[in-house]
């Protein structure tokens, strides 16, 4: 197995938002806001290179919404998944497989394009299957009011219509399930959309997880500091309090999916909870 960190692309979110009740005050110190309130973001994928698997763990936002979508993001930065797999040797012809963590724009987007003569929609990886699991598709294809706009039909139903849409097997009530099509374990959790799901990679003697929006940036640590965009804020609590203590333990790395400027991190318990011990990047920890 090998590991590459693929750059989607940047963009910046309001700050408020990605805090919810927590004064700009307090995270203002971890994530300083510009002038229209906005903090930096990343889209930082991960490629799981396994035998003749090549896997994608979710694709960024992509470039086929219009210029008015974007607005609202303020994209910034040279990154993309082209450039970032071309670094590598890779195209995107030769991904196998998309890991979808969740159907949220900013993790699916990547996924779909326009077709050649912007008539309609097509798979951005035309050779890849595409994986969600049943409990998470019917919450997306079904949205409830606070997360329909952050579900849309262009980045989620070209899967199912082209045929490449597959699920996850899990047992019912499995909070923890060794992924039978995948050399890796998938934690599912519930606080920000049902079963997003958190991939637990074993790799050169380490413990690797994809961390998603379970945990957004090191801002996020503290236990009160949960999105305004989750739709169980008190369910996110406990849930990261449940592993940010094992993640401590355990010493796990934590790949920061959306920290614009910490990838990967370790997690230490004080007196005033687990708090942020290292930060690494991908090269000083694997090359």
């Amino acid at each position: 197995m090998k590991l590459y960190p693929i750059e989607s692309g940047n963009f910046k979110l309001d700050g408020g938002a990605m805090f919810g009740v927590v004064p700009k005050s307090l995270w203002n110190r971890t994530n300083p806001a510009d002038s229209n309130n906005m903090i930096d973001m990343a889209a930082r994928c991960l490629l799981i290179e396994d035998g003749d698997k090549l896997t994608l763990i979710d694709t960024g936002m992509g470039d086929k919404q219009s210029e008015k979508f974007f607005g609202y993001y303020y994209p910034w930065g040279e990154h993309s998944i082209d450039k970032s797999l071309k670094k590598y040797g890779f195209h995107r012809d030769d991904i196998t497989d998309v890991f979808l963590t969740h159907l949220h724009f900013d993790h699916v987007g990547g996924a779909i394009q326009w077709n050649r003569d912007k008539t309609g929609y097509e798979p951005a990886f035309k050779n890849a299957k595409f994986w969600s699991n049943k409990e998470h598709w019917k919450w997306a294809t079904e949205p409830n009011a606070r997360e329909k706009a952050s579900f849309l039909p262009e980045n989620i139903l070209p899967m199912e219509e082209s045929g490449q849409l597959h699920f996850l097997n899990r047992k019912e009530n499995e909070n923890f399930t060794a992924a039978q099509e995948f050399n890796f374990g998938v934690l599912f959790v519930d606080g920000h959309t049902d079963k997003q799901m958190i991939p637990h990679i074993k790799y050169k003697d380490k413990n690797l997880v994809f961390m998603a929006d379970l945990l957004p940036t090191t801002g996020h640590i503290p236990l009160p500091y949960v999105m305004g965009y989750d739709t169980r804020p008190l369910l996110t609590l406990s849930e990261k309090e449940k592993f940010l203590k094992k993640a401590a333990d355990e010493k796990y790395y934590l790949f920061l999916e959306h920290d614009a400027h910490n990838e990967i991190i370790t997690l230490k318990n004080t007196e005033k909870g687990v708090r942020l011990d290292k930060s690494f990047t991908f090269n000083q920890l694997f090359n």
